[in-house]
């Protein structure tokens, strides 16, 4: 049974904040990881009791192949696309972390690093020599409606755009906070 892989601990808490609750919609649980074994598989496994409904929830991922640190912050994987997000769902966190920076540059610097890392996490699913993200990296409804509403935003060149943007926008607000 294999199941997919986790590439670091903050893409998997990303994917436990993207999925609520399916009885009571709650996005709040105490998460608890732990490394397990399934049928003979090991595994990550991150399981909560919902504070809203009590149900219990538990999710397992695979583990990495490579034991290669990735550094900087946020670490969402290494040189290989996600298995848990797709590259529309990539994009639309990209989106909601940079529609609400914060006005305090420290702060606003973090949240510009994590919608950076995600349109990289995008960039990862255009295969060499591509100029585009293809079709078949949007297998959830999530991130198909965000190619559907707009499939250019996957060109590789816009993407590299956006990524280097919301780059030296952080460090510009970084630099004004530093003053």
């Amino acid at each position: 049974m294999a199941f997919a892989v986790a590439r670091t601990r903050d893409e998997a808490q990303l994917y436990l904040e993207l999925h609520p609750c399916p009885d009571c919609g709650s996005l709040d649980a105490p998460w608890q990881q732990a490394l397990v074994s399934v049928d003979g598989e090991l595994a990550s496994s991150y399981s909560a009791t919902c504070p809203g409904c009590g149900a219990e929830r538990e999710y397992l991922f695979g583990l990495p192949a490579s034991e290669t640190p990735v550094q900087g912050w946020p670490t969402f994987g290494g040189p290989e696309p996600s298995e848990l997000l797709d590259a529309g769902q990539w994009l639309q966190v990209a989106d909601s972390a940079a529609a609400v920076v914060p006005t305090d540059p420290a702060e606003a610097g973090k949240v510009l690093a994590v919608a950076q890392a995600a349109v990289a996490e995008v960039i990862k699913f255009v295969p060499a020599g591509a100029d585009a993200v293809p079709e078949d990296e949007f297998w959830t409804p999530e991130g198909q409606a965000v190619r559907e509403a707009e499939p250019g935003r996957f060109r590789l060149e816009r993407l590299l755009i956006a990524r280097d943007t919301y780059h030296e926008l952080g460090w510009e607000l970084r630099d004004t906070g530093a003053r």
